[in-house]
């Protein structure tokens, strides 16, 4: 994420705040509709407050892309290829054939270049898509619009997701399992590098990084039934294996 953004939206907000003051003492009632101003002002602070919560977006992109850049790295894949299709065989094996190898193996693989643990993003997958992983799902309508794909994302989402991944962006390409693992896969490590913490990562790809500040405000923490389904059923699947 380039870092003339961030200037860019420091500039509006400098405008935006001029605008705000000349609306605050450059009216003395005279003759002026005073409920018209006070719309204006409002309208003003909205538009502040959004650009502020953009800038503040901007900046965490920027910093997850040069953590990439510093830590993450390849294994070699000669000696991690068997653990990979272990791993893949048992994900096949629970969807009971609904998650195809070829995608198992590509998910188990792409989750160890972020040290992800695949169990968890596959668990993932499955709450979103009810079980099906149904690679052309379309959620159902809300206020937000609609999330497709396996990993359900929105299109308010998914572009900017695929620019942190180093993708192209087409509605489409929601559609494809594998862009929506890889999207699904970056977002978990772009939100678990930004909280550190898994409950506040899941429930944040939930229910958004604002959702999440409101669910910590209503229940006093990120302990959502979706970061608990997750993280619990990802446990059970290390704890089989173990015992295998």
């Amino acid at each position: 994420m380039e870092s003339s953004k961030v200037g860019k939206y420091s500039i509006l907000f400098l405008v935006l705040g001029i605008c705000l003051l000349i609306l605050n003492t450059g009216f003395n009632g005279k003759g002026e509709n005073l409920d018209a101003v006070s719309k204006q002002k409002e309208e003003a602070q909205k538009e502040i407050d959004m650009l502020k919560e953009e800038n503040k977006q901007l900046k965490s992109q920027n910093n997850y892309l040069q953590s990439v850049k510093q830590t993450k790295n390849d294994k070699n894949g000669y000696l991690t290829w068997p653990q990979v299709e272990t791993v893949a065989d048992a994900l096949v094996q629970d969807s009971g054939g609904a998650f195809n190898k070829t995608w198992a193996l590509y998910l188990v693989k792409e989750s160890q270049k972020y040290e992800i643990d695949p169990h968890l993003v596959y668990e993932l997958l499955k709450v979103e898509t009810g079980g099906t992983f149904d690679p052309d799902l379309v959620g159902p309508e809300t206020k937000y619009g609609r999330a497709y794909g396996m990993g359900q994302f929105m299109k308010n989402t998914a572009p900017w997701v695929a620019d942190m991944a180093g993708l192209p962006y087409k509605e489409e390409l929601l559609f494809d399992p594998y862009y929506s693992m890889q999207l699904s896969i970056i977002y978990l490590d772009f939100l678990h590098t930004e909280y550190q913490n898994w409950n506040k990562a899941l429930t944040a790809y939930h229910r958004g990084m604002r959702g999440l500040e409101k669910y910590i405000e209503n229940n006093g923490n990120a302990k959502s039934w979706y970061a608990v389904e997750i993280l619990s059923k990802a446990d059970s699947h290390q704890t089989l294996a173990t015992l295998q």
